[in-house]
């Protein structure tokens, strides 16, 4: 099974211990099984999967009904009714995310069938994702595997000894006004509709599937309503729902608090409980985002289902030890951009220019 947790897991399982926090805010070891807490969870249920596809799906595609309907009065109503569409996409995505890592069923041919289908409602190719993302949970907040399935994240060093060109470029990535409008064109016209060479043939077969399928919809429906309306509604809520997802992806590990590691230091355990953030949200807001929130208990066990993740986190101690971040507080993690590996903690470019000039 081409299971995204795989690396993670065989990491997770092997250590016949549990972690806690010491003093030094190390992650030590107790004479517990980790076994023995994640069995509890990390066992889909087939009721609970089967009715979150439809309390996703039906209201996807009802919405985009009422979309419809709605152009012959105001397109403003459209772009309303288009921000609860995205909502649910979101929803249809952490569906994608969960059958990756083979904890949406406990069919592995299920999970891909139903992955593949929800990647092409989402515009997201399954496999290519999915590959990436694999790489992403193994090397999470280390130094030096930086730069496949993650937010491009440079060190104050890296930057100061960059090229002017380069600190331009970096800082216009980081920008948000950039990240949250090109960014997502980028992601929907790009990044997820090319292969390239270091694909295997599988990945890229399935991106042409992705891609034709996509089409195939997108021909159907504006030979049904016309072009013109399918665009003024598919747009909307599949930008709309990409900004929400790159958002959440960077405050997920873009935080006051995280710690990165270089590789000889690095272990998956303390990534997970450091370098992963708990986001909580309002409850309606944690809905729509299938509780991907618990972030920090996601990267502990990728196998335990959406619906299982709060409760994994309130019902262990363990998880005490994670600060919680409120929903408007992630607003301010938008200006952290670089990790300063003297003072080990992310800081601003603000907080860079100020230090330099107090140092001259």
């Amino acid at each position: 099974m081409d299971s995204g947790s795989t690396p993670c897991i065989v990491t997770l399982m092997n250590h016949n211990s549990i972690c806690v926090v010491s003093n030094s805010n190390k992650i030590e070891t107790e004479d517990r099984s980790w076994e023995k807490i994640i069995r509890r969870y990390n066992h889909p249920v087939l009721s609970k999967s089967i009715w979150q596809i439809v309390n996703s799906l039906v209201p996807y595609l009802f919405l985009g009904y009422l979309m419809y309907l709605s152009l012959q009065y105001s397109y403003l109503i459209t772009l309303l009714l288009a921000v609860f569409a995205s909502g649910f996409m979101v929803r249809l995505f952490i569906i994608f995310h969960d059958c990756g890592h083979g904890s949406f069923f406990r069919s592995g041919r299920a999970n891909n069938l139903t992955g593949v289908l929800a990647g092409i409602l989402t515009f997201t190719p399954y496999r290519m994702w999915h590959h990436h993302h694999r790489i992403h949970h193994a090397t999470a907040v280390n130094l030096d595997k930086r730069g496949i399935g993650d937010v491009w994240t440079m060190t104050k060093r890296e930057f100061l000894n960059s090229t002017g060109k380069e600190r331009q470029f970096y800082r216009l990535f980081r920008n948000p006004l950039f990240m949250f409008t090109i960014g997502p064109l980028y992601v929907i016209f790009f990044q997820n509709r090319v292969t390239n060479k270091r694909m295997n043939n599988e990945d890229k077969v399935n991106v042409y599937i992705t891609n034709i399928a996509v089409l195939m919809i997108a021909v159907g429906f504006s030979l049904l309503i016309g072009l013109k309306a399918y665009l003024m509604i598919q747009l909307p809520i599949i930008i709309i729902a990409h900004i929400i997802g790159i958002w959440l992806f960077l405050v997920q590990h873009n935080f006051d608090d995280i710690e990165w590691e270089r590789n000889d230091n690095w272990d998956y355990k303390t990534a997970a409980l450091k370098g992963c953030s708990f986001l909580k949200f309002p409850a309606l807001f944690q809905w729509f985002t299938g509780n991907i929130g618990f972030h920090h208990v996601h990267h502990l066990s990728p196998r335990i289902p959406n619906y299982s993740l709060a409760r994994c986190h309130y019902e262990n101690e363990i998880f005490n030890v994670v600060k919680p971040i409120r929903f408007l507080e992630t607003f301010k993690f938008l200006k952290l951009h670089l990790w300063d590996e003297e003072n080990q903690k992310m800081i601003t470019f603000t907080q860079l220019f100020s230090g330099m000039a107090l140092s001259r």
